[in-house]
Order: structure tokens, then sequence, then C-alpha cells
């Protein structure tokens, strides 16, 4: 018989549909393309038509029997057809490629790509190694962190894995017949199954023949009490009717027959699967900051070294020469010691929220846990306990409130009414503690205890259990008789020996109030029993009405007492089918009402989640009513809905201004039909509870908040729960009470359950992206001190201040403790008191940060480390004047021999500083390479190699006199051209002379035609030249020779001093970086170790890099006098000062917005 309103038409139309899609599947699926099915068609409501006929049409339509079921020949030739009743294998992706992929994040290919441009640096000029190391050192970055993040991610997806745990391995099948035992996975549509108590069910049936089976479906649709199942359809809506069960669900209770309707992926957890399967991961937020990040280097290095290529095309320099510098330039702003300083801070972050129960499954999820805006959660499992507990007890007219997470027990245990409805509650049940259980765990809590029986009888157990212990009570009043409950009776009798009143028996009864009521004809009260009226009964009702509103499964409780039968008649009073003792005529004593209760912690949690400016939403597919419930107690609706404002006001719902209503329920069954603008209106309210939802409509919920540009949390533990797990920008699942399927399609797991945990979630969340933009804040500040050298290299041809080794000294040495330290600061006290973050205007880096990042700290570095940097050259005779252009040809220390020249610089005298200087080349020196002058020998070479002043054996020359004419005739051409002598010993013999003259400039260099061979002695004796005149005019001051090794060691201290200047400031900007808004107080410094031993550990690798033989020399540094670390003091003083004046002038902004600079701080300058 179909069902009323169901036409037979429809019923054969939507099966011939239904199979055509099968058999279309089923070509796909041998053609190789099944394993795709469209996601959007999963999304849809799920319809069926089995539930709607008769059991006799369903056989019919579907060739079976329901006593034989079908024969063996026509099951092989479905299975041969449709496939096993497996859900299909996912696609697994190789280890290898898995690791491969972890070099393809924006982060990783950035530095890949600056380490190419090394690598092609260095084919370009290999005169110089520094290239080469950068490359590698890049290289091995990158694959250290895909190797370290493959270790911590290396988990693969396993989702539909952990969905064949519910194929229970064997069921019990009528083929021709007989009842055979055949591996679950043989099941055909059309099969006849058996199951019973403790069954999984092995595929979508239509029940056909029924005894009292129950269903936990809790993990379906989050109902946390067992369902009835009956013959009848009893909802159009599949998940609501009774007469299906569904695939890997539980029968708790009862035994049936049913006909196999949907196997495999055709099931309504397969469907389940291809959504969770379908919805792939959503990028993180983090992902996401650091695409955006990396874009904006990429753009901001590619633009500046396009810049200085055209600038040195504009100064002729060579190609080559070009190119290198600006692959230097784009290779200086990567920060490359930025991607491991990230993955670090998230493992460690990961390590800190596991103490806290919270596990990590994706790195990157931590920073998104704190960007969240909205949090859907289930409610089952979730935000409530997932058992049932007795949360009200009406007796003497009056609602009592039992001890739960958001009540305080209001009854008296000694009250004469309250003993009574204990009584009734205490021994008019069947539930058990479970023996083993007790006997394994006899300290277990009572609340969590096993207990054999089903979950309402359960809750009332462990409700009385702690006011009395129960099986004492039942020991007392030995039962002698009753009846079962039934879901035809819906109602429980149980007859006791009456220990209050030996030699009477007391009957208790228990079940459905109406049922109750009606068997009543008096009523406890307290002035004692009186008849039960009309006016009493409507009292009842209404208490009733006001727990049903609430979403309570009520149950009724009534009392009477009579004496035993005669011996002789006992049987046949106690007969359970034809009952002898009343039936009528009872004492009604109360009502106990019994609700999945919210945890402990859950209340507060919501509150601080609103607090925090996170949306929290109920998404159940429980009774709206007990959604309702539940959400009011924790906090999720605070307001009335339009429906209460309607009732409250006596008026219709659609008089109801919409504009004044912060909060909705919405049932699933509103949803099926909604547009946009319907999910527009209902995410527009504050207060949201989406009740009865199907595994569909929770994702889809979570779709539609993405599309608002909400960031989603979805939590939940149940297998109806996945999809909307997987595809929310962060899935948190329960470790305990969670099914394996919620496990894994989620980025964080929750081990206690504990739903709080998702507030300190939040909190590390948003610490994590505090301390990674502080992070970042300093690490960038480095970038301009790094970059700077080659700028005013390319611009003014300074020598370079900074070597590539001494900057990934910065970047991987120097930098990496204090920038990994961060991530050990605690949160400032307003993280949880703000809003969340807009995640597409605070970015983990923007302007503001690159502005206090680059042009206030990076800027002032860089002053101050050229501060140093001149100094130090002033220091060794060359005036900052003279450093102007040095480099500008290329033969400054060059480590190419071929390009190194001997430089001369002038001074008024020794140790004093120059005020000229060149460079003995053609280009300086063109005269004397163009032929023999007088005087002279042709200058054949420049190179310094060529040019080596080695003493000479000859005793007859003046001692520390060279025998190599070139480097003799040198020496006369630059004494000649700069007309004055040189600071250190020589000698000639002009023609005539009987002796060499010493030190005597007009002898030797006012007529080289006649002054003979100049010999440079003091070069290798080093004595200086005692008849210098300390003066610039012509042939006063004198000439400084500077050798290779002379130019090279000065360069080495000039940039070890400028580097570690740098440091020394980076040590205070390490302070200021700590806080964003707060003052830095020495309990905040010695809050956080890690970041004192960083700061000190800058020191020690600073000293050890100048003074440590050998390992200066491998870093390319060189030691430095003692006053040479003083310059860099102050100026990381005053950047200190500044950035405490800085935060305090903001936080003066907030106090009092009056203060406009304060709050003009505040508004532009808060990173």
């Amino acid at each position: 018989m179909v069902k009323e309103g169901v036409n037979e038409l429809d019923v054969a139309r939507q099966y011939s549909e239904t199979s055509a899609k099968v058999s279309e599947a089923i070509e796909k699926k041998k053609g190789g393309k099944a394993n795709a099915p469209d996601p959007e068609d999963l999304k849809k409501e799920l319809e069926m038509w089995q539930h709607k006929v008769s059991v006799d049409e369903l056989c019919d339509k579907l060739g079976t029997h329901p006593d034989n079921g079908l024969t063996t020949a026509e099951a092989n030739k479905r299975l041969a057809s449709d496939g096993p009743n497996v859900l299909s294998p996912p696609k697994v992706t190789p280890w290898y490629i898995k690791l491969l992929l972890q070099f393809t994040d924006f982060f990783s290919m950035l530095l890949s790509a600056a380490a190419i441009l090394c690598f092609v640096g260095y084919g370009l000029d290999n005169s110089t190694q520094d290239n080469l190391y950068l490359g590698c050192v890049l290289t091995g970055v990158v694959i250290v962190t895909a190797l370290f993040s493959f270790y911590q991610n290396m988990k693969s997806e396993k989702t539909m894995e952990a969905f064949k745990n519910f194929l229970p391995p064997q069921a019990l099948v009528h083929r021709d017949g007989k009842q055979l035992q055949i591996p679950a996975k043989d099941l055909v549509v059309g099969d006849v199954v058996d199951v019973k108590l403790g069954d999984k069910i092995p595929a979508d049936l239509r029940i056909i023949k029924n005894a009292k089976l129950k269903v936990d479906n809790s993990s379906l649709t989050g109902e946390p009490e067992p369902q009835a199942r009956s013959i009848e359809c009893t909802d159009e809506n599949p998940l609501e009717t009774k007469n299906l069960t569904f695939f890997g669900t539980l029968a708790v209770d009862g035994t049936a027959t049913g006909v196999v309707v949907l196997t495999g992926d055709r099931t309504v957890f397969g469907r389940i699967a291809g959504l969770a399967a379908a919805s792939g991961n959503e990028e993180t937020t983090l992902q996401i900051e650091i695409h955006h990040f990396v874009i904006a280097i990429a753009i901001y290095a590619l633009s500046l070294g396009l810049i200085f290529f055209i600038v040195g095309i504009i100064k002729n320099t060579g190609w080559i020469s070009n190119i290198v510098f600006t692959l230097s330039i784009i290779v200086a702003n990567v920060p490359e010691g930025l991607l491991a300083t990230v993955t670090v801070s998230l493992t460690l972050t990961a390590k800190r929220m596991a103490k806290k129960q919270v596990l990590v499954k994706k790195l990157e999820c931590v920073e998104t846990l704190g960007s969240t805006t909205t949090i859907c959660s289930d409610k089952t499992g979730t935000l409530t306990q997932n058992r049932m507990t007795v949360v009200h007890v009406m007796v003497g007219d009056t609602i009592y409130t039992s001890k739960t997470a958001t009540t305080e027990q209001t009854f008296d245990t000694t009250d004469p009414l309250f003993k009574e409805a204990f009584y009734v509650m205490a021994n008019c049940a069947k539930a058990e503690f479970d023996s083993g259980d007790m006997e394994k765990f006899p300290d277990k809590p009572i609340i969590e205890r096993v207990v054999n029986g089903d979950a309402s009888e359960a809750g009332i157990l462990k409700f009385c259990e702690q006011i009395e212990p129960v099986m004492a009570v039942r020991a007392r009043n030995p039962q002698v008789g009753g009846i079962p409950f039934n879901s035809t009776n819906k109602f429980m009798v149980t007859i006791h020996k009456d220990e209050s009143n030996p030699g009477m028996l007391k009957q208790c009864f228990k079940g459905a109030p109406e049922r109750v009521l009606e068997r009543c004809s008096k009523i406890l009260t307290r002035e004692g029993v009186v008849d039960c009226t009309p006016e009493q009964v409507a009292r009842v009702n209404e208490h009733l009405a006001t727990l049903m509103d609430n979403g309570e499964r009520v149950l009724g409780l009534a009392l009477t007492s009579y004496a035993p039968p005669p011996a002789a008649e006992a049987d046949k009073f106690f007969d359970q089918d034809a009952p002898g003792f009343p039936m009528q005529g009872m004492t009604f004593v109360g009502l106990t009402a019994l609700l999945d209760p919210p945890r402990e912690s859950v209340p507060g949690a919501v509150e601080r989640c609103q607090s925090a400016g996170v949306q929290v939403i109920m998404v159940t597919g429980d009774h709206p009513a007990t959604a309702k419930a539940i959400a009011k107690s924790i906090g999720i609706i605070k307001d009335p809905t339009a429906q209460d404002l309607a009732k409250m006001r006596g008026v219709e719902l659609d008089q109801i201004d919409r504009s004044e209503v912060k909060s909705v329920v919405v049932p699933g069954w509103e949803l099926k039909d909604f547009e946009e603008d319907d999910w527009n209106r209902i995410l527009a309210h504050e207060q949201i509870v989406f009740a009865r939802t199907s595994p569909q409509q929770k994702l889809i919920i979570v779709e539609n908040c993405q599309r608002l540009g909400k960031i989603v949390a979805v939590t939940g533990d149940g297998v109806n729960d996945s999809p909307a797990l997987k595809k929310a920008n962060i899935g948190v699942a329960m470790g305990i009470a969670g099914s394996d399927v919620s496990k894994e399609a989620a980025d964080m797991i929750l081990l206690d359950d504990n739903f709080s945990s998702i507030v300190s979630g939040i909190e590390e969340g948003r610490l994590i992206f505090d301390n990674l933009k502080k992070s970042i804040a300093y690490t960038l500040s480095s970038n301009i001190p790094e970059l700077t050298p080659f700028l005013v290299f390319i611009i003014t041809g300074v020598p370079s201040a900074l070597s590539t080794i001494l900057i990934l000294c910065i970047d991987l040495g120097t930098d990496m403790i204090p920038a990994i330290s961060f991530a050990y600061e605690k949160a400032e006290a307003d993280i949880m008191e703000r809003p969340p973050r807009d995640a597409k205007r605070d970015r983990l880096v923007n302007r503001v940060l690159v502005c206090f990042s680059y042009l206030q700290l990076g800027i002032y570095q860089a002053v101050a480390g050229y501060f140093t940097y001149m100094v130090i050259w002033n220091d060794y005779m060359l005036h900052p004047s003279s450093i102007l252009g040095l480099d500008g040809g290329g033969n400054w220390a060059q480590p190419a021999e071929d390009n190194r020249r001997w430089f001369f610089s002038e001074h008024e005298r020794l140790q004093k500083q120059s005020f000229d200087r060149s460079f003995f080349t053609e280009d300086d020196y063109p005269t004397y390479f163009n032929g023999a002058q007088p005087g002279f020998i042709e200058a054949t070479t420049a190179r310094f190699k060529d040019l080596v002043p080695t003493p000479s054996s000859d005793s007859s020359l003046p001692l520390g006199a060279s025998d190599n004419a070139q480097f003799n005739n040198m020496i006369k051409a630059v004494g000649t051209e700069l007309g004055r002598p040189f600071c250190l010993e020589f000698a000639c013999q002009p023609s005539g002379a009987a002796d060499f003259v010493l030190n005597d400039y007009d002898a030797c260099f006012s007529d080289p035609a006649t002054s003979g061979t100049v010999y440079y002695t003091g070069v290798n004796t080093g004595k200086k030249n005692p008849n210098v005149v300390e003066s610039e005019d012509e042939g006063e001051g004198c000439i400084f020779s500077w050798t290779y090794d002379q130019q090279k060691q000065t360069y080495l201290r000039a940039q070890t001093g400028y580097f570690d200047t740098v440091i020394i400031v980076r040590t205070c900007i390490a302070f200021v970086c700590k806080t964003r808004l707060l003052a830095v107080t020495p309990r905040l410094i010695w809050g956080n170790k890690i970041h004192l031993i960083g700061v000190f550990s800058m020191i020690l690798m600073i000293v050890g890099l100048t003074y440590i033989p050998g390992l200066n020399t491998a870093f390319g540094a060189a030691p430095i006098l003692g006053r040479h670390w003083l310059p860099g003091i102050p100026w990381a003083i005053i950047i200190l000062i500044f950035g405490e004046t800085r935060k305090l002038l903001m936080r003066m902004g907030v106090k009092n917005p009056n203060f406009k600079l304060g709050a003009w701080l505040r508004k532009y300058a808060y990173w």
C-alpha cells in the first residue's frame, strides 16, 4: 500500500530515473570514469522511493521475495553488474609525490628561484665563490624545510579508508529460500537481510519485518537516543522515515528483516564519502598570507633589480657585472631565513597546543583558527555530552532542575514527593551498570560508567545512583512482575515488594506522559493524594509543554499499592499479555525530563568566543526544539526568535519586523528551497541555529558562510560532519567521541573532546599570527641594511659594506634564534578582546609593517652601519670622501688576481686621513703605458701579481730594494705624477751621484730623466720617511701605497664593523619588535627566556666571527679594534628609546582619543 499522497506513477518514474542513473554510473565505471561523481549532485538532498511503497510492491519492483530472497544466480548477476557493496577506494597519492609537493609552496619556490639566480650569477662570474655558497645554502634551506614539513604532514588522507570500518564483514541473507552467512561486500539490491542487536547495518535496508528494532543514528543525524524502526513509512524524507536503516549504523535493540535498496557508493554513507572526497581542503589563511607576501616580495625584488640594471647600463657597467649585481640585488631582497622561521614557529605552537590536548594535523592550520570569524559546531558529542541525562523533575506542581553545566540542583532529596518519584525512577527500569566495566574500573565516575540499557534508562540510572545506590534500592524492593517497555504501548510496568510496607506490593508505571495520565485517577500533591481533576491534568500538561518546548524527552511517573494475590492466582495475576494487576486508577507522581546536556566548559567557551568577535553557529541533525533549548542554555541564542516574539506579543509571524530579530532557528526542511538571497538573510543574524540538517546541508551552510567572506571553523564528531569538516577553512574533530572518519577529515583534533580547547586554539592562532608578524617585522628589517651596500656600491662606487656570506650570517645565523624566539612570546592583554582580523585587510605583511621594517628600522640600521663603516675607513687613513668611487673600476681588493691593482692614497702625513687617491691603471696613468718616456721604461702591466716588490739579493742595492723593473718604474711614475714623496722610505741614485739618496723628493722625482731608478725600500722594510712635510702642497705631504693584502684587510675590517654594528642595533630591535603595543618591561623580558638566549647568541656570534681565527677567515670577517664596537652602541640605545616612545604614544592614543598624535599613530602606525 502506497502512503497517502504518493502517486504510483511518480514512484515508477523515480524508480525508472534512478535505475537509469545507476546503469549510467555502471557503464562509466566500466569505462574507467566512475570515480568522479559530480560534487553538485552529491550536495542535492537524497531522493528515494523505496520507503514510500508497500512491501509487496517494493519486492515486485526489485525482483525479490520477502521470505525466500533472491536466487543465487540472480544475486551473482547483480553483483557483476552493480559491483561489490564497498565504498570506492580513494586515489592514493604516492609518498614521493607528496614530498615533491612540499617544494611547490610559494615560499619554497621563491627561495628556489633565488638559488637558481645565484648559480646563474656564479656561472657568469666565478671569480668569487659567494654566489655559489649562497645558492647552495638556499637550496639546503629549501630541502631541509621541505623534509621537515613532509615529516610533520606525512599522514596521508585516509578519509575514505575510515569509511570502510563501517562495513561489517558478514551478513545473514535469504537466498534460494535459505538463510546464508555471506561477506557483506557481496550483498546486492534485492537481498533480504536479517539484523539483530549488536549488528552493524550492512547496506541501506527497507524494513519489511520488525521486532522492536532500534538503531543508533547519532553518527548520521546527531540524535543521541536510539531510534525505533517500523515497517510503515512515517515521513517522505528518507532520513526521517522509520522504515529505513542505513549502512554503517548500529542495531542496539531488537531484530528485523530488511530488503537491500542501496549498496556501496549509492548508500547514504557512500554519498557522504563522496562529499568528503569532493570537498577539497581549503587553502589556509596562512598559505594565503604567505602567497600574498611572496608575490609582493618578488615584485619588489624584480622591480628593484630592473631599476638598477638600467642604472648599470646608463653607467656603462659591463654586461656580465651588471647582470651579476642585478641578481645580487634580487637575492638580497629574499628573506632566506623566514621559511625556516615560519616552519619552526608553527611546529613549536603545534607542540604547545598538544600540551593543551589539541592535536594539529596540518601546521599551517594553527593560524587559521586565530583568523576564524565563524564556528559552525555540531551539537551532539561536541557541545553536548552525547549521553542522556535527567535535567528536570516535576513533582508537586513544581519543576526542579538537576545539576548540569548550566544549572544547579534545586530539588531536595528528602522531599517526600521527590522520594516517591525517585522510587519509580530507580525501580521501574531494566538498565544496569556493566559488571565487567565496574570490576575493571571501580573508581570510575558515575557519569562515565558503562550501562547496559538504552540511553534514557542509562540517564535515569546515573541520576538515581548519584542520590542512592540503585542496586541496593532494587535489592530491598525486589521485582515480582511487570510489563517491559515496547514502542506500541509506550510504557513500562514493574511490581515490587514494598520495603516500607511489608506484605504489600508497590506497582511502578513509567512511560509517555499522555499514556501515564490516562491511567491515573489520583495525583500526588503537597496536600497529599487527591483526585485527578481536569484542572490538575491541565497544569501537568502546561509543565509538560514547557519541558517539551526545551526539546527534552519527558516521561510520566505513577504508583499504586495493593495486597499480593493468592499464590494459586499469582501466575494469572502477573500475566503480561492479560494482566490481572490494575492498569487503571493509579496515582500520578510526576514527570522526569531528559536531555543530552551541554559539556561543563561549553557555556564559558561560547561566551569567550563571542567576546573575541567569533560567531558560534549550531549545526545539528537533531530536532529544532532540542537544538534551540541547548543553544539557549549555552548562550548561542540570547535573544528571542521571530516565533518567540510573535508568541509573546500574540500576533502573527508575518507582523514581526525582521530587522529587530537577532536570532533564528532554521530547520533543514526549509533549506531545500533556499536561494542566495535567503542565505544572505539568514546568515545576517547574530545568533543562528540550523537543526534537522543533512550532511549535504551542513556542507552547503559552510560554503555559504565562506561565500560571504567568513573564515569558517567546523567542529564535529560524526560521520555526517566529515564533508563540512573537510570543506571548512579549518575542521576540528573530537578525539574521544569522534568517529575515525571525522578525525581523518579534520585538520585539528580535540583530544579531550573539550570545546573550550577551541578558545585556547583561537588564542593560540591569534598569538601565532601576532608572533609571526613580530618575527617577520624583525626579519624584514634586516633587508635594507643587507640591500643598501649593493645599492650604494652601484650608485657611488663605495665598496660594498656587506658581503654575501655576511648576509647569510645575518639571515641564517644571528637572526635565526631571535626570530624563532618570537614563537615563545605570550599573548598581549587584548588578544581575545579584539575582533577577528579582516583577512582582506589585516595581512600578515601589510603596508604599515613594511614601512616600519624597511623605512624606519631598516634605513636606521643601514645608516648606523655606514657610520661605523666610515669610522673604520677613516681610522685606516682613508677619508670618507676618498671612499666615493673607490671600487667604481672594480679594482679595490678584488678576489680575481687579474683585477687587482696597486692603490695609492695621498696624505698630509702618515696616519692622517687621505685627501686624494688613485689606482695604478692605464686609465689613471695612460702616459706611461704608451711607450718609453724620458727616465722611464714602458709600463707593460698594471696587474698586482706582476708588480710584486720582491726584495733583491743584490747587496749593492739599498736594503729592501726590489729588482722588479716594472714595480720600480710604477713607483717612479706615481711619485712623479702625484708630485709628492712616499710615506715610507725610498731611494734613488741620480746621474753623477756616487751613492744612493734617501727620501729626497727633488732628487728622485723632480727630474725623471736624471734621477735614475727609484727603489721603494719602505714597502719591504716598513720604515717611515722622516722627511715628510705635513702639507697638501706639491712636493709635500706623502703617498701611501696599498698592497692587495692591506686593501683586503682594511676592507674586511670595515665590513666587519658594519656587520657588527647592524647586529648590535638589531639586539635592541629584537626588543622593539617584542610587543606591538605594550611596553617592554622586565617582566616581559624575563618572561621569554628563549628570546634572551637569542639576543645573547647574537652577541656571541658576532664576537666569534670577529675574533676566532679560522672562523673569521671562513666567513670573510676580520678582527676590529675595541673602539670600533663603540659607535654602534648609541645607535642601539636610540632605536630602543624610539620604539618604546612610539608604543607609549599609541597607548596614550588608545586611552585618550583626544590625544591626536597617539590616535593617529595607533591608526596608521600599528602594524
